[in-house]
C-alpha cells in the first residue's frame, strides 16, 4: 500500500474528530462495567470487537488485503507491536474509570499530545509554526499546572501518555489500511483473550451470561471498542502526527467535565486554571490549520 503524504485533509480532521468525541462519552459507558474485573473487560473488548472489524472488511471488500497483510511478516509484527501497546492502554484507562480517577485519566490525555508532538519531531520530521509554538507552549503551561497539582504519583496519566502516544505514531507507519489493521491488532490479542476467557468460566469467575445486564453491556463493549478505533485510524492515515496531538485535547476536556460533574471527582483551583489554558491552546493551533486546508481545497 503506497505510504500518503504526510499532511493535513478535511477527511482526516473529520473522521479523527469523531473518533475523539466517541471516545470523550467513553468514560459513560466504562462506569457501567466499573464493577466487572479490568482484565475482563478488556478480553470482551478483544474478542467482540473482531467481528465488527471483519464484518466492515468483507463490506468494504479489502479482505484480499487482508490476506495480503497477513503474509507480510514485517506487518504481522508491526500489528502485534501496536496490539500490545494498545492493550496497555485500554487496562490503565479501564482502571482508571473504575478507581474513580477519571481525572487523572484525563490528565495523561492532556500530556499525550506534546508527547505525540515531541515524536512527531524527532521522527517523522514535522515542524511547527510560529501560532502552533504558542499553542504548545499555552498547553505546555497548563500540563505542568495540573502536575504540580498532583496529589499522587500520576503513574495512570504517564501511562496513558506513553502508551497512546507510541500507538499513533505506530499506528501510522502500519504498513496496511487502518481498517485491516485494526483487524490485525485484536486478532493477535485474540488468543490471549479466548484463554483467559475460558479460564475465567471454568473457575467460576465469569460475568459474561451471569445476568442479562452483564451480558449485554460485555457484548457492547465491541461496538464502543471497534467503532472509535476505525474512526481513529482511518482519520491518523489523512493528518499530521503533529495535528492529531492537537486534536485530542477533545477526549481529556469531555472526560474532565463528565469526571466533576456527573461523577462528582474533586476540582481544584489549578484546574481552573488549566482549563482555558489548553482550550485556547487548541484554537490556536486549530484555526491557522483550517484556514490551509480550506486555502488547499
Amino acid at each position: 500500500m503506497a505510504n500518503r503524504p504526510n499532511e493535513d485533509t478535511p477527511e482526516g480532521l473529520a473522521l479523527a474528530g469523531t473518533a475523539y468525541v466517541l471516545w470523550g462519552f467513553l468514560p459513560l459507558y466504562l462506569k457501567l462495567v466499573a464493577h466487572i474485573p479490568v482484565t475482563e473487560v478488556i478480553t470482551h473488548r478483544i474478542i467482540w470487537a473482531l467481528p465488527i472489524a471483519g464484518a466492515l472488511l468483507i463490506v468494504t471488500g479489502r479482505t484480499a488485503d487482508l490476506r495480503a497483510a497477513l503474509s507480510d511478516r514485517r506487518t504481522v509484527l508491526m500489528a502485534l507491536l501496536t496490539a500490545l501497546v494498545l492493550s496497555v492502554n485500554w487496562g490503565v484507562y479501564v482502571f482508571a474509570i473504575a478507581t474513580d480517577r477519571a481525572l487523572d485519566a484525563a490528565l495523561g490525555y492532556y500530556v499525550n499530545p506534546l508527547f505525540s508532538m515531541l515524536l512527531g519531531a524527532l521522527l517523522l520530521g514535522e515542524r511547527l509554526r510560529g501560532s502552533q509554538l504558542i499553542a504548545v507552549g499555552l498547553a505546555a503551561l497548563a500540563v505542568v499546572i495540573l502536575f504540580l497539582d498532583a496529589s499522587r504519583p500520576p503513574w495512570i496519566a504517564l501511562g496513558l501518555t506513553v502508551s497512546w502516544g507510541f500507538y499513533a505514531y505506530f499506528k501510522k507507519s502500519l504498513p496496511v489500511g487502518p481498517n485491516q489493521g485494526f483487524f490485525l491488532e485484536v486478532l493477535m490479542l485474540l488468543p490471549l483473550a479466548l484463554v483467559y476467557l475460558a479460564w475465567l468460566t471454568a473457575q467460576g469467575q465469569s460475568h459474561f451470561l451471569l445476568t442479562g445486564a452483564d451480558t449485554a453491556l460485555l457484548l457492547g463493549c465491541g461496538v464502543i471498542t471497534a467503532v472509535p478505533l476505525l474512526f481513529y485510524g482511518n482519520g491518523a492515515k489523512r493528518l499530521r502526527l503533529s495535528t492529531i496531538a492537537i486534536l485530542q485535547y477533545i477526549v481529556p476536556t469531555m472526560v474532565f467535565v463528565i469526571a466533576v460533574f456527573l461523577f462528582g471527582e474533586e476540582m481544584g483551583r489549578a484546574r481552573m486554571i488549566a482549563f482555558p489554558l489548553i482550550w485556547a491552546a487548541l484554537v490556536i493551533y486549530t484555526v491557522p490549520m483550517v484556514r490551509r486546508m480550506r486555502r488547499r481545497t
